[in-house]
Protein backbone atom coordinates (compact mmCIF):
# COMPACT_ATOMS: atom_id res chain seq x y z
CA UNK A 1 0.00 0.00 0.00
CA UNK A 2 1.38 3.64 -0.89
CA UNK A 3 2.10 5.90 1.63
CA UNK A 4 2.18 9.84 1.72
CA UNK A 5 4.22 12.13 3.17
CA UNK A 6 4.75 15.52 4.28
CA UNK A 7 7.98 17.37 5.46
CA UNK A 8 8.89 20.84 6.38
CA UNK A 9 12.03 21.99 6.38
CA UNK A 10 14.53 24.87 6.82
CA UNK A 11 17.34 24.89 4.09
CA UNK A 12 20.43 27.12 2.76
CA UNK A 13 18.73 29.93 0.86
CA UNK A 14 21.08 29.16 -2.39
CA UNK A 15 19.33 25.52 -2.48
CA UNK A 16 15.96 27.11 -1.76
CA UNK A 17 16.99 29.23 -5.07
CA UNK A 18 18.06 26.62 -6.96
CA UNK A 19 14.71 24.10 -6.01
CA UNK A 20 12.59 26.92 -7.77
CA UNK A 21 14.07 26.47 -11.00
CA UNK A 22 15.24 22.45 -10.94
CA UNK A 23 13.95 19.32 -9.53
CA UNK A 24 15.70 18.41 -6.33
CA UNK A 25 13.84 15.54 -6.03
CA UNK A 26 14.50 13.33 -8.88
CA UNK A 27 11.97 11.61 -10.71
CA UNK A 28 14.01 8.95 -10.78
CA UNK A 29 14.09 8.12 -6.86
CA UNK A 30 13.37 4.40 -6.15
CA UNK A 31 9.34 4.14 -5.19
CA UNK A 32 8.74 7.81 -5.50
CA UNK A 33 5.28 8.40 -7.42
CA UNK A 34 4.48 11.89 -6.96
CA UNK A 35 5.91 14.89 -5.23
CA UNK A 36 5.65 18.43 -5.02
CA UNK A 37 8.31 20.91 -3.69
CA UNK A 38 6.91 24.43 -2.28
CA UNK A 39 7.88 27.98 -0.72
CA UNK A 40 6.28 27.92 2.47
CA UNK A 41 3.83 31.43 3.28
CA UNK A 42 2.35 32.65 6.50
CA UNK A 43 -1.24 31.58 6.22
CA UNK A 44 -3.43 35.01 6.27
CA UNK A 45 -0.27 37.35 6.35
CA UNK A 46 -0.57 40.45 3.30
CA UNK A 47 0.22 39.67 -0.35
CA UNK A 48 3.41 41.80 -0.14
CA UNK A 49 5.39 40.89 2.68
CA UNK A 50 8.15 39.47 4.32
CA UNK A 51 6.11 37.33 5.81
CA UNK A 52 4.06 36.04 2.47
CA UNK A 53 7.24 33.77 0.95
CA UNK A 54 9.58 32.30 3.30
CA UNK A 55 11.91 31.31 0.81
CA UNK A 56 14.16 29.06 3.03
CA UNK A 57 11.52 27.33 4.34
CA UNK A 58 10.04 24.61 2.36
CA UNK A 59 6.56 22.32 1.98
CA UNK A 60 7.58 19.04 0.20
CA UNK A 61 4.09 16.79 -0.46
CA UNK A 62 5.11 13.36 -1.82
CA UNK A 63 3.80 9.63 -2.31
CA UNK A 64 5.59 6.86 -2.18
CA UNK A 65 5.05 2.99 -3.50
CA UNK A 66 6.42 1.95 0.21
CA UNK A 67 7.49 3.15 3.52
CA UNK A 68 10.48 1.85 2.63
CA UNK A 69 11.06 3.68 -0.46
CA UNK A 70 11.19 6.89 1.56
CA UNK A 71 13.24 5.95 4.18
CA UNK A 72 15.56 5.24 1.65
CA UNK A 73 15.31 7.96 0.52
CA UNK A 74 16.31 10.23 3.36
CA UNK A 75 19.03 7.94 4.61
CA UNK A 76 20.97 7.59 1.11
CA UNK A 77 19.92 10.82 -1.42
CA UNK A 78 22.10 14.11 -0.54
CA UNK A 79 18.85 15.97 -0.93
CA UNK A 80 16.63 13.64 1.52
CA UNK A 81 19.45 13.44 4.21
CA UNK A 82 19.04 18.15 4.29
CA UNK A 83 14.93 17.17 4.73
CA UNK A 84 15.09 14.40 7.29
CA UNK A 85 17.19 17.31 9.46
CA UNK A 86 13.05 19.01 9.38
CA UNK A 87 9.93 17.42 10.49
CA UNK A 88 7.69 15.32 8.82
CA UNK A 89 4.64 13.16 8.98
CA UNK A 90 4.01 9.87 7.03
CA UNK A 91 0.10 9.49 6.14
CA UNK A 92 -2.56 7.06 5.14
CA UNK A 93 -5.02 8.52 2.44
CA UNK A 94 -8.61 8.56 3.87
CA UNK A 95 -10.28 10.38 0.56
CA UNK A 96 -10.24 12.80 -2.15
CA UNK A 97 -11.94 15.28 -4.04
CA UNK A 98 -11.00 16.39 -7.43
CA UNK A 99 -7.91 15.23 -9.41
CA UNK A 100 -4.17 16.38 -9.61
CA UNK A 101 -1.89 15.18 -12.19
CA UNK A 102 0.62 12.47 -10.55
CA UNK A 103 -0.82 11.52 -7.43
CA UNK A 104 -2.33 8.13 -7.79
CA UNK A 105 -5.40 7.38 -5.36
CA UNK A 106 -4.71 4.17 -3.60
CA UNK A 107 -7.76 1.56 -4.18
CA UNK A 108 -7.39 0.68 -0.01
CA UNK A 109 -8.05 2.94 2.48
CA UNK A 110 -7.69 3.82 6.00
CA UNK A 111 -9.84 4.78 8.48
CA UNK A 112 -9.37 6.34 12.46
CA UNK A 113 -9.99 4.02 15.46
CA UNK A 114 -12.37 6.34 16.85
CA UNK A 115 -13.76 9.96 16.12
CA UNK A 116 -11.51 11.62 18.69
CA UNK A 117 -7.87 11.35 16.56
CA UNK A 118 -6.28 13.79 14.92
CA UNK A 119 -6.73 14.30 10.79
CA UNK A 120 -4.59 15.93 7.89
CA UNK A 121 -6.21 17.67 5.02
CA UNK A 122 -4.16 18.30 1.89
CA UNK A 123 -5.27 20.86 -0.89
CA UNK A 124 -3.18 21.51 -4.42
CA UNK A 125 -4.41 23.63 -6.86
CA UNK A 126 -3.26 24.69 -9.98
CA UNK A 127 -4.65 27.97 -10.79
CA UNK A 128 -6.04 30.02 -14.05
CA UNK A 129 -3.46 33.01 -14.15
CA UNK A 130 -6.02 35.57 -14.94
CA UNK A 131 -7.96 33.89 -11.90
CA UNK A 132 -5.21 34.56 -9.24
CA UNK A 133 -6.51 38.27 -7.92
CA UNK A 134 -9.57 36.90 -7.23
CA UNK A 135 -8.42 33.92 -5.82
CA UNK A 136 -6.42 35.90 -3.24
CA UNK A 137 -9.59 37.91 -2.57
CA UNK A 138 -11.61 35.00 -1.38
CA UNK A 139 -8.81 32.73 -0.43
CA UNK A 140 -7.06 34.99 2.41
CA UNK A 141 -10.17 35.08 4.34
CA UNK A 142 -10.18 31.85 4.96
CA UNK A 143 -6.38 31.38 5.37
CA UNK A 144 -7.28 33.37 8.41
CA UNK A 145 -10.14 31.22 9.72
CA UNK A 146 -7.83 28.07 9.31
CA UNK A 147 -4.79 29.51 10.80
CA UNK A 148 -6.66 31.10 13.98
CA UNK A 149 -9.01 28.20 14.61
CA UNK A 150 -8.72 26.55 18.23
CA UNK A 151 -9.15 23.23 16.16
CA UNK A 152 -6.17 23.34 14.06
CA UNK A 153 -2.75 21.77 15.72
CA UNK A 154 -0.48 23.05 12.08
CA UNK A 155 -1.28 24.95 9.44
CA UNK A 156 0.44 26.26 6.42
CA UNK A 157 0.35 27.42 3.31
CA UNK A 158 2.58 27.05 -0.11
CA UNK A 159 3.20 27.93 -3.40
CA UNK A 160 5.08 26.69 -6.27
CA UNK A 161 5.93 29.22 -9.52
CA UNK A 162 4.02 30.13 -11.03
CA UNK A 163 0.76 28.81 -10.31
CA UNK A 164 0.54 26.05 -7.66
CA UNK A 165 -1.19 26.82 -4.11
CA UNK A 166 -1.47 24.38 -1.54
CA UNK A 167 -2.38 24.36 1.93
CA UNK A 168 -1.74 21.34 4.66
CA UNK A 169 -3.35 21.43 7.91
CA UNK A 170 -3.66 19.39 11.01
CA UNK A 171 -7.02 18.89 12.88
CA UNK A 172 -7.86 17.66 16.35
CA UNK A 173 -10.67 15.82 14.91
CA UNK A 174 -12.87 14.99 11.67
CA UNK A 175 -16.00 16.83 13.10
CA UNK A 176 -14.13 20.09 13.96
CA UNK A 177 -12.48 20.25 10.27
CA UNK A 178 -15.73 19.84 9.23
CA UNK A 179 -17.62 22.50 10.85
CA UNK A 180 -15.19 24.70 9.64
CA UNK A 181 -15.66 23.64 5.80
CA UNK A 182 -19.57 24.20 6.17
CA UNK A 183 -19.02 27.35 7.85
CA UNK A 184 -20.43 26.14 11.62
CA UNK A 185 -17.38 26.64 13.39
CA UNK A 186 -17.71 29.55 16.42
CA UNK A 187 -15.50 31.76 15.34
CA UNK A 188 -16.26 35.57 13.51
CA UNK A 189 -17.79 35.23 10.14
CA UNK A 190 -17.44 31.13 10.22
CA UNK A 191 -18.83 31.19 6.59
CA UNK A 192 -15.52 32.18 5.18
CA UNK A 193 -14.82 28.73 3.77
CA UNK A 194 -18.28 27.81 2.62
CA UNK A 195 -18.76 31.39 0.93
CA UNK A 196 -15.34 30.64 -1.21
CA UNK A 197 -16.57 27.52 -2.27
CA UNK A 198 -19.78 28.99 -3.76
CA UNK A 199 -17.55 31.26 -5.40
CA UNK A 200 -15.37 28.63 -6.89
CA UNK A 201 -18.37 26.64 -8.16
CA UNK A 202 -19.62 29.84 -9.90
CA UNK A 203 -16.34 30.69 -11.47
CA UNK A 204 -13.96 28.34 -10.99
CA UNK A 205 -10.11 29.59 -9.97
CA UNK A 206 -8.36 26.15 -10.89
CA UNK A 207 -7.54 23.65 -13.97
CA UNK A 208 -6.50 21.11 -11.25
CA UNK A 209 -7.77 21.04 -8.10
CA UNK A 210 -7.89 18.67 -4.88
CA UNK A 211 -8.67 17.80 -0.99
CA UNK A 212 -7.24 14.47 0.23
CA UNK A 213 -7.96 13.88 3.45
CA UNK A 214 -5.42 11.13 5.46
CA UNK A 215 -5.19 9.59 8.59
CA UNK A 216 -1.58 10.42 10.60
CA UNK A 217 0.45 7.19 10.55
CA UNK A 218 3.97 8.31 12.54
CA UNK A 219 5.08 12.09 12.88
CA UNK A 220 9.10 12.48 13.06
CA UNK A 221 11.36 15.56 13.91
CA UNK A 222 10.59 19.06 14.96
CA UNK A 223 8.91 22.39 13.44
CA UNK A 224 10.28 25.16 15.20
CA UNK A 225 11.17 23.95 18.56
CA UNK A 226 8.00 21.55 18.44
CA UNK A 227 6.55 18.12 17.78
CA UNK A 228 4.35 15.49 18.37
CA UNK A 229 1.12 17.59 16.61
CA UNK A 230 -0.13 14.54 15.53
CA UNK A 231 -0.27 12.90 19.07
CA UNK A 232 -4.24 12.30 20.41
CA UNK A 233 -4.53 14.31 23.33
CA UNK A 234 -5.36 13.30 26.64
Amino acid sequence: MSISSFHLVKIPTWVAIKGLFSKLISKKTKGLIYSEYMTSMTLGSPIFSTNRFLIREIAIFAQWESEKDLDNFLNNDKFGNLIKKGWHVRLGFMRDWGKIKGYKVPKEKETLENSKLPVVAVTIARMQPFAIPRFLYWGRPVEKLVRDHPSTLLSIASFKFPNTISTFSIWKNVQEMEKMVHGHSKKPKPKRHSDAMKERERKDFHFEFTTLRFKPLSEFGNWKGKGNYTKLSD
